[in-house]
C-alpha cells in the first residue's frame, strides 16, 4: 500500500525549484539520484498493464527507479541479499557492534566520503580482528558483516558502522571453536583505542599523500600543522564503539539485518505531512529516554531535500562488506570449518526458486497470478482498457 507521503512527493514538488537555487552546487551524482526518485513508478520509466483473465481485474505497474537510494526500491534487493545471507548463519549467539566517528573527523569526511567511509570500514575491522586475535581476548579469528550508515535519526551527516558478528570464532590454530562469554564479546574501551589509533594514523597518512579535499571553513585545514591542531583534541577523546546484547538467535538476526541493510536516510513511513510550512517527521532523540525518545520535527522542503542529499554514496561504493570468516572466496570453507568445529550440520542445499525478476501481487479480486498484456515505454501511457473492465489500480512492478 502506497504511503500517504512519500520523499518522491517533496522531490517532485520543490526539486526544481532546489536545483534552480543550488545551480552548480549539487554533484552529478546528487541530480541524479533526485531524478529517479522522481521519476520512481510513473510513465517517466515505462510500465505494464497486468490482467487476470477470469474475474476481468487490471491494473498499470510502472517500472521502478532501483536507485540505491530510493526508500521505495530497497525492498527486493534487501529480500535477495537476506536470502543469500542465510546460509551462512551459525547456530551461536550474535553481537551488534556500532564503531561512530567523533564530529571534528565527520567534517573531513564529508568532503572525503569515498577515502573517509573506507577508512572507516577498514579501521573498524582491523580494530575487531585484532582485538579478537589477541589470546588476552578471544585468541580466535571471527567474521564479520558490516553496514555503513551516514545519518543520524534526523538526517544530520553521522557515519557509523554497524557491524554483526558471532559470539565466537575459529581458533588461531583451526583446531577448535572458541565461544565468547555469554554476554560480552570484546572490551569496548580497548577497541576504542585502537579504532582511534589506527583511524587517525591512516588519515594523516591521506592528509601527506595530499589526497583529502578541504572546503568553506575547513580550507586552512589543507596546512599540514592547521591539519593535526585541529585533530589533537581528538587524540585525547574516548571515541564511541558501542556493543549490544547478543541477538536471540539466527531468525532475530536476519531480522535485524532486514531493517538495516538497505536502509536509506528516511523511510517513507516516517513521514507525516508536507505543505508550506514544510515536512514533518518522526526520528528518535537518543538523547532522552523512554516514550519521549520519539520526537517530531518540521523542516522546509528545500532543508529536508538537503540532508537527504547529504547521504548519496560516491558512486562503486559498497556500503555492505564482510570480513574475517565471511570474508570473500575463503567464505564457504570458513563456514564449513566452524561447523565442523560446532558439531552441527551444513544446511541443505536451497533449490528453491528465489522471487522472479518478473515478481507480481496477487490479483486483489482473486487472488490469481496476474499476467502481462501490454507493455509500454518510457513518457507513454497504456491504452485504455475495454468499458466493461474494472477501474486501474496503479501499483509497482
Amino acid at each position: 500500500m502506497r504511503a500517504s507521503i512519500e520523499v518522491a512527493d517533496i522531490f517532485r514538488a520543490a526539486g526544481s525549484a532546489y536545483r534552480a537555487a543550488q545551480t552548480g552546487h549539487l554533484s552529478l551524482l546528487q541530480l541524479k539520484v533526485m531524478s529517479a526518485i522522481e521519476n520512481c513508478r510513473t510513465a517517466a520509466l515505462g510500465g505494464h498493464v497486468e490482467a487476470r483473465k477470469d474475474c476481468g481485474q487490471w491494473r498499470i505497474a510502472y517500472n521502478s527507479c532501483r536507485n540505491r537510494h530510493c526508500p521505495k526500491c530497497q525492498g527486493k534487493a534487501a529480500r535477495t541479499w537476506l536470502a543469500e545471507r542465510e546460509a551462512d548463519l551459525l547456530p551461536v549467539g550474535y553481537f551488534h557492534v556500532v564503531f561512530t566517528l567523533p564530529a571534528e573527523v565527520a567534517d573531513i569526511g564529508f568532503h572525503n566520503k569515498a577515502l573517509v567511509y573506507d577508512l572507516l570500514f577498514k579501521a573498524a575491522s582491523e580494530t575487531m580482528l585484532t582485538i579478537a586475535a589477541d589470546p588476552k581476548h578471544l585468541g580466535a579469528r571471527i567474521g564479520i558483516t558490516a553496514v555503513l550508515h551516514t545519518w543520524g535519526s534526523a538526517m544530520t551527516h553521522h557515519p557509523h558502522v554497524h557491524m554483526i558478528v558471532p559470539g565466537g570464532g575459529i581458533a588461531l590454530g583451526g583446531s577448535r571453536w572458541v565461544s565468547s562469554r555469554p554476554a560480552f564479546l570484546l572490551p569496548v574501551r580497548v577497541l576504542g583505542k585502537l579504532f582511534r589509533r589506527l583511524f587517525l594514523a591512516r588519515l594523516v597518512a591521506l592528509h601527506d599523500a595530499g589526497r583529502l579535499a578541504f572546503f568553506g571553513s575547513l580550507v586552512h585545514l589543507s596546512d599540514r600543522r592547521a591539519f593535526l591542531h585541529h585533530l589533537a583534541p581528538v587524540r585525547k577523546k574516548c571515541w564511541v564503539v558501542y556493543a549490544k546484547a547478543p541477538f536471540a538467535g539466527p531468525e532475530a538476526v536476519l531480522a535485524y539485518l532486514s531493517r538495516y541493510t538497505h536502509r536509506v536516510a528516511i523511510s517513507n513511513r516516517r513521514l507525516i505531512g508536507f505543505d508550506e510550512a514544510g515536512v514533518t517527521f518522526r526520528y528518535k532523540d537518543y538523547r532522552r529516554d523512554g516514550a519521549d525518545m520519539q520526537q517530531v520535527m518540521t523542516l522546509a522542503a528545500e532543508e529536508f531535500i538537503r540532508r537527504f542529499l547529504l547521504h548519496v554514496l560516491p558512486r562503486g561504493f559498497h556500503r555492505i562488506r564482510h570480513y574475517g570468516l565471511l570474508a570473500g572466496s575463503a567464505r564457504k570453507a570458513s563456514l564449513a570449518l566452524a561447523r565442523q568445529l560446532l558439531n552441527v550440520a551444513a544446511p541443505p542445499d536451497d533449490d528453491t526458486p528465489g522471487e522472479p525478476d518478473d515478481f507480481r501481487p496477487p490479483c486483489p479480486c482473486c487472488g490469481g497470478r496476474m499476467i502481462i498484456i501490454e507493455t509500454f515505454e518510457r513518457w507513454r501511457q497504456p491504452r485504455g482498457p475495454p468499458a466493461s473492465r474494472a477501474p486501474n489500480r496503479e501499483t509497482a512492478p
